[in-house]
Parts: structure tokens; sequence; C-alpha cells
């Protein structure tokens, strides 16, 4: 067994944490707030079938004769552990652990023998608690790595899904990302500390997590069919000039209908909103989406007159609306104008204005 072990200071934060943790269990066994001899300790672990009881004997008779912090009391004491959580006696596991914690706080294994701890309540169903010995590790105990396997990397995967506050889940993906970056799939925990960021109002780190995001376009990521184009449309609109966005819908659908009018293709091009901008059918999912570059108004509007509904489309709301037009092309009659509220808290000046986003073509379903 190879092991390399790096310590970190603060024990009587560590010490005073893990106290508590103890007394929050403590009381579910019969020996709750009272010390113990030796062999009184023996005599409760010894339990389940005389198989099982001589067993327990052997283990703690052999657990006497270990050193402190050797590699031998480690392999025993996992062992009279892993016999616990076999019997599923969870509880005994909790205590005999702890107890031993307590009793030798220096011991270089504590942090697996926590890991374990945290484990025990999983299988009780008692996460909050498991959470908390998984944060305890990582922010009191130095790592271990035990046939090539990193605790620290172990309480962090189990924490990203125990622990739902974007606050811990951004502190989490950048611990990943900073210690772990070979051991883990770069391109989900570059998108989802994005996710974390924009929660909790970091915007500048959102878009930094997002750009590190897009070379790793193949990634799948579970919930988010389309991250990559959520990702690059946020990227590229915060490089952009911006300035085809308008402060209200009226004023925005004012214009539209001035540029319709006159037949100007430069106006309505220049309405446009200049990154991100889809031409597409209803049909179509956003991966199919047709960029602005494919689309040359002037072979539509050639002698041909434009005309639009008054109002906007009755399925228009406060964030997102639609302009029906029709006279666009024989093939292609009627174009729904697709306009929505921008969603950019980084930039208070632009955030909550209006552009013109897209194209739907044909009549809406």
């Amino acid at each position: 067994m190879v092991l390399y072990i790096t310590m970190k200071k603060s024990k009587i934060q560590k010490l005073a944490v893990l106290l508590f943790a103890y007394l929050l269990f403590s009381y579910l066994t019969v020996f709750s707030c009272m010390l113990f001899e030796k062999q009184e300790i023996n005599a409760y672990f010894i339990t389940g079938s005389n198989e099982n009881k001589e067993l327990f004997r052997e283990l703690f008779n052999l657990l006497k004769l270990e050193e402190n912090g050797s590699e031998g009391e480690f392999a025993v004491t996992r062992e009279i552990a892993a016999s616990f959580a076999r019997q599923r006696d969870f509880y005994r596991l909790i205590h005999f652990l702890n107890e031993r914690i307590l009793t030798n706080p220096s011991d270089p294994y504590n942090s697996y023998y926590l890991l374990m701890v945290a484990y025990a309540h999983i299988q009780m169903g008692a996460l909050p608690v498991a959470s908390m010995y998984f944060d305890l590790i990582l922010n009191n105990y130095g790592d271990l790595i035990i046939n090539d396997e990193s605790i620290h990397l172990v309480c962090l995967r189990q924490l990203i899904s125990l622990n739902n506050k974007p606050e811990k889940q951004a502190w989490y993906y950048n611990e990943l990302i900073s210690r772990f970056p070979d051991k883990i799939d770069l391109g989900t925990a570059y998108f989802m500390l994005g996710q974390a960021s924009e929660r909790i109002g970091e915007w500048s780190r959102a878009l930094q997590a997002y750009t590190n995001y897009l070379p790793y376009a193949g990634t799948v990521i579970n919930g988010f069919p389309n991250a990559y184009e959520y990702a690059k449309q946020l990227v590229d609109f915060s490089k952009s000039s911006k300035d085809w966005t308008y402060e209200s819908l009226d004023a925005l659908g004012l214009a539209i209908r001035d540029a319709l009018d006159a037949g100007s293709v430069r106006g309505l091009e220049r309405l446009m909103a200049k990154v991100n901008f889809f031409a597409r059918s209803w049909g179509q999912t956003e991966t199919d989406v047709a960029r602005i570059v494919d689309l040359n108004l002037a072979e539509f509007m050639y002698d041909n007159r434009i005309r639009y509904s008054p109002v906007f489309d009755e399925s228009s709301n406060a964030t997102e609306a639609y302009l029906r037009t029709w006279g666009w092309t024989r093939f292609l009659d009627i174009w729904y104008l697709y306009f929505r509220k921008i969603n950019f808290p980084e930039d208070p000046e632009i955030h909550g204005r209006w552009e013109w986003a897209g194209i739907y073509y044909g009549e809406k379903f």
C-alpha cells in the first residue's frame, strides 16, 4: 500500500468540530455521555453471532498489539469498521471510529476514519451529517492517498451531490479544477462552475468559467443538453459592442416597423443582433441554429412589400415577444420576428434592454 500524507494545521478547530459531531450522534448508543474503560468498550463492541463475536475478540486483541499510527493499526481498525458495516451495525461503527479519533487526534489515518463515518451516515440516510463530515475532512484534515485514490477528491465529489448551495458548489468546483485537473472531466467542471458563479452573482467569474469550458465542446453534461450554445452565447455577447439593443420593446418594435415600411434592408440589418442571431423554423432546436451570416435579407425583400401585424403576438410576455410579418417569399411567406429581453447582469446598462434576436419561419404551431 502506497501512502502519501499532507497535514494541515488548526488542530483546535478540528477537535472542536469533531467533538460536536461526536456528541451529535453519541446519544444513539446506550453509552452516551460516558467515558469507558478499555475492557468495557471491547465488551460493547463484541457483538453479533458467536462467530462474529470471536472475530471481534481476535481483532481487538490484535489492535492492542499494534503501534499507534502504524499501517498495521490502520489495517486492523479498518477491518473492525468494515465488519460492523457488513453487519449494518452503523451505530457501533460510528462510535468505534469517533472514539479512536478523539483518543488519537494526531493519527495520520484519521481522515480515512472520518470518511468511513461519513459513508456510514449515508447508509443511515443522515445525509446532512454525512455532508458535515466530508466538509470537515476537506477543511481540517490533510489529504490521504491510499491505493492511488485521494480522500479529498472523494469528499469533493460527494459534496457536489449532497450540497446544492451555489456558494459551496463554486468552491467545490474551483477545488476540483485547481487540485485534480487530471482526475476529472474539466469540461463539466468549468461549465458547472459557471452555473454556480451565475447563481451567486459573480458574473465575471462565470464568464471566465464559460470561456474555459468552450474548448470542451463535445462534453456531455447531464441536465444541460444545450450547454455549449448557452455558454457560447454568453461569451460572444460579452465581447460584442451591444450597440443594436433598445431600451424598451416598444421602441425596438417601432424601429423595426419603420424599416419595413421604408423597405430598408440596411435599416433592418442595423437592428439585428450582431451575435447569437438565429433564423430557423419552429421545429428546429437551438443546436440547429442558422446564424446571421447565412441570412441575406436583400434576397427576400427585393421587389416585395413586407407587411406586419400592428401589435405583438398574444404569446408575447415580459421577456420575449413575437411580431408576425408576411410577404417575404412565395415559399416562406410568413416570418415571426423574435425579440427578447437581455439577461446580462454583468453590465447594468445593458441588462434589461431589448434586442431583435432571431426569426422563426412559417406560421406558429
